[in-house]
């Protein structure tokens, strides 16, 4: 049976493209539908390779996307100014839809973000005395599994792979098929975690050429993170993931 994993990390399509926006420092309104689309689109073939639960909705932003990529290959028309005088209608850029949902996208994404600090904030004010805990122990702090790492970051750091792994390639190979059990992988990865002193470069994991352990490994390292076994750093945007193991350094 196929191993599917769906991800609460994805908020949807807008959320998508802001963050490509965002990491490409794209102008929000003047978006290059060419660039957009294709990164994109690596982004939804990455996630079908990993055989992850792709939401529709993820498939219909990407058919907008090409329909609005076609639209601007299409030649301009000037716009003739007796007609904007007579009021016939001008016509509109494609992008215009596009880019007003992503602004208010942005806006409540915003507002929700400012609303979590407030809560975060709210939660630290008692309206009574400290009690006496000392009887129940110590509570072990909660330790966020992904850090400053998104969902986002660990899928470009997989395409980087799976094309170095693909240019690598020996032109004949023996193609052996293997299954390994996520549950083992998961076992195979603390333990090399900890021979390198509890944490490693994510890359370093993809130790394979074959694609199914590192598909296998990938989903692994998310069943880990999950499970809070494991924590992922990145210390800026583009640069190598860390792997280490919860409560080691």
């Amino acid at each position: 049976m196929p191993y599917n994993v769906k991800l609460d990390a994805f908020e949807g399509p807008l959320d998508l493209l802001l963050h490509l926006i965002n990491t490409y420092e794209i102008d929000i309104y003047d978006i290059p539908v060419s660039v957009i689309s294709e990164q994109y689109m690596n982004y939804i073939h990455t996630m079908k390779e990993l055989k992850l639960d792709v939401a529709s909705e993820y498939l219909v932003m990407a058919a907008t996307l090409l329909a609005i990529k076609s639209k601007m290959l299409l030649p301009k028309q000037e716009a003739d100014p007796i007609d904007q005088q007579m009021g016939f209608e001008v016509e509109e850029d494609p992008r215009e839809d596009l880019v007003n949902r992503l602004i208010e996208y942005r806006k409540f994404k915003q507002a929700a973000l400012h609303l979590k600090e407030k809560e975060a904030a709210r939660s630290l004010v008692y309206t009574r005395e400290p009690a006496d805990l000392s009887a129940f122990g110590k509570n072990e702090e909660t330790v966020n599994p992904v850090s400053n790492v998104t969902i986002y970051d660990m899928l470009e750091a997989m395409q980087k792979l799976f094309a170095k792994k693909e240019k690598n390639l020996p032109k004949r190979t023996t193609i052996e098929r293997q299954e390994i059990p996520i549950e083992l992988r998961m076992s195979q990865i603390i333990n090399e975690l900890r021979l390198e002193n509890g944490r490693k470069r994510f890359s370093e994991l993809f130790h394979h050429h074959n694609k199914e352990h590192m598909v296998v490994t990938f989903l692994a390292i998310l069943e880990l993170m999950k499970t809070k076994e494991i924590t992922c750093n990145q210390d800026g945007n583009f640069s190598e993931i860390f792997i280490s193991v919860t409560g080691e350094k």
